[in-house]
């Protein structure tokens, strides 16, 4: 595969822009009473990221249900997460389907989420811009890839590297995994260690290097720190395992590299999106520098 490669986590800009345009109530419907909030959005977006970044290679991935691997190791993963609004649930489909029509290549595997895939195509590929709203994609960072992380619009990111999260943080990208295990993630239903928040778990993981070497020097440990980590000691290991995205997926290479080439033209998008009816105007699509 070519150098240049775009991944975009589908799934995270579904729900950011759905979520940016919708939040009053205002929801978007087509000519055939299809919600269009989030897939719009995602259209928008990820041409201007082409028109910015000009790709060689675009890969967009999506999560495949709501079940994963991970619900064999620990039953309780993501059990708490809200369910879509039902404006958003059609849009998971149509907005793949409009993504193919334009000729974009997409990816998913059953058991595992968007993240495991880009995982996989960081390790496998140089020359990669990660785009996406996940800070946990930080773990990913190496000398081959980057991570821009949603900020604002369309046009705004917050650009990471490996030499910057390393001068901010003072650990390297895959020590993140272990800070990821101590804090815990709410929103992904693993605790880590009750009590031990993101300040501490970078100061620990600064000082010891891994929850590993953690667990081995407790000793070294406050008596406040030490209780907490004994006491939760179980919820911290399983933690961990669920805080690493996979990074060995069963990706088909072959099927990533026949058809992630970038080919579309303006007329065509026009054409496409005039026969979805989707609201983006002819005029913005002219604009693009594609």
């Amino acid at each position: 595969m070519n150098n240049n490669i775009l991944v975009v986590d589908g799934m995270a800009l579904l729900f950011r822009h759905f979520y940016a345009t919708s939040f009053r109530q205002q929801f978007m419907y087509n000519a055939y009473d299809r919600p269009t909030n989030g897939v719009q959005g995602v259209v928008r977006h990820v041409l201007k990221l082409v028109e910015t970044l000009r790709p060689q290679q675009l890969i967009i991935t999506w999560d495949m249900g709501s079940q994963t691997v991970r619900n064999e190791w620990f039953a309780d993963y993501k059990k708490d997460r809200v369910a879509p609004p039902d404006e958003l649930i059609p849009q998971f489909d149509y907005v793949k389907e409009v993504l193919d029509d334009l000729n974009m290549f997409q990816i998913g595997l059953k058991g595992y989420e968007a993240d495991d895939i880009i995982g996989t195509l960081s390790k496998t590929y140089k020359d990669i811009v990660i785009v996406s709203g996940d800070r946990d994609l930080l773990q990913l960072l190496d000398e081959d890839n980057a991570l821009w992380l949603t900020k604002k619009g369309y046009t705004v990111y917050d650009q990471y590297t490996k030499a910057r999260f390393e001068a901010e943080h003072g650990i390297t990208p895959d020590q993140f995994i272990d800070v990821k295990a101590l804090m815990g993630d709410a929103s992904d239903g693993y605790k880590g260690v009750k009590g031990i928040g993101e300040k501490t778990a970078f100061k620990l993981i600064r000082e010891f290097g891994s929850v590993e070497d953690l667990l081995l020097n407790l000793d070294q440990l406050t008596p406040a720190v030490r209780t907490k980590i004994e006491t939760d000691i179980d919820s911290l290991k399983i933690s961990h395992r669920l805080a690493r995205i996979i990074t060995d997926v069963p990706v088909d290479l072959d099927l990533v590299e026949s058809r992630s080439t970038l080919n579309i033209s303006k007329p065509e998008i026009q054409t496409i999106l005039d026969a979805h009816d989707l609201k983006i105007s002819s005029k913005y699509v002219q604009t693009l520098d594609l």
